[in-house]
């Protein structure tokens, strides 16, 4: 890289929460992530006329996941671009990409079955229909170990983290040090106050990787992930932040791994507890937050080690 490139987060309203997409000032801009349907018009369009930028010039729209709430606003953001944008994502979430079902199956093979809501699915159908722009075929589908040419030497290096989802990644601005993780590390959770992740063996790889391996000088996060003490963190990180986040993102995955083994080994019950059938999960971890919040992580996770526990046995 010839030159360091400027990184600009981008913040677009949902409700109580803004969703967050980050601007790569190169030859050939790039958005990382683009928040649901409206996001584009109503968040990124204005932010980068404020800073002498069109969204018209994007040329790159790298989405870190599938979740709706990174990818919602692609076929938007693509159709401003006069469809010139290259979409990429990878194979794995692309389901996610090009079917609003998807977004329903996940749920009802997933948290969907704790949670005891008859209308459940109607509810993510409707989510779905509201906040995903469109169904799109992705332009490029990744595995990881990509490089992708930003114009003027500026690359960009696409690293598998899988866990929060299969498919999702990290994106590295070579040279720079800058890495876009999504949803990647959790920390101890968003505004949900519970860390959330399909599967808990490679979300502790990936997130092993990102220390060891790609060691963050920057680290850009999808959302205000919290510490231990409920303090948010912002959405990009300097080099010590993000040695702290990711540490306390792998302890938090130990403490919530030894509560859900324990429970796990002592058989699931059925009670009346919101937490059922993990609910001395909760109460060993003394969490109190509400778990049929969506996108429900209390349920995500403990599904994911029930799912890991029934396949090593």
């Amino acid at each position: 890289m010839t030159r360091p490139v400027d990184v600009h987060p981008l913040v677009s309203p949902w409700g109580r929460f803004g969703l967050y997409s980050f601007y790569i000032d190169a030859p050939e801009p790039a958005i990382v992530d683009t928040g649901i349907a409206s996001s584009p018009a109503e968040g990124m369009a204005p932010a980068l006329a404020a800073i002498g930028r069109r969204i018209e010039d994007v040329r790159w729209i790298l989405l870190t996941h599938g979740h709706i709430d990174h990818v919602g606003g692609a076929h938007a953001l693509w159709e401003m671009t006069g469809r010139r944008a290259k979409v990429v994502i990878h194979e794995a979430d692309a389901p996610m990409l090009r079917s609003r079902r998807a977004h329903v199956e996940e749920y009802l093979a997933g948290r969907g079955r704790y949670l005891a809501d008859p209308e459940g699915e109607a509810k993510v159908t409707a989510a779905a229909n509201a906040v995903i722009s469109g169904e799109m075929e992705p332009s490029s589908l990744l595995r990881g170990g990509e490089s992708l040419s930003l114009g003027g030497g500026v690359t960009v290096s696409a690293h598998a983290t899988p866990g929060h989802t299969p498919g999702s990644l990290a994106y590295v601005l070579d040279g720079q040090g800058d890495v876009f993780t999504g949803d990647a590390v959790q920390v101890h959770g968003a505004a949900n106050g519970f860390p959330g992740y399909t599967d808990p063996a490679a979300y502790r790889r990936s997130l092993e990787h990102l220390r060891d391996g790609i060691r963050p000088r920057r680290l850009f996060l999808g959302h205000p992930y919290r510490r231990a003490d409920g303090t948010p963190y912002g959405v990009a990180l300097d080099e010590r932040e993000a040695r702290e986040a990711i540490g306390q993102s792998l302890a938090a995955e130990g403490r919530v791994a030894a509560a859900a083994r324990r429970c796990l080994e002592a058989g699931l019950r059925e009670t009346g507890s919101p937490y059922s059938p993990f609910a001395p999960v909760a109460e060993e971890l003394g969490y109190a937050g509400d778990p049929t919040l969506e996108p429900s992580p209390f349920f995500t996770s403990l599904h994911g080690y029930r799912t890991q526990a029934q396949q090593t046995s």
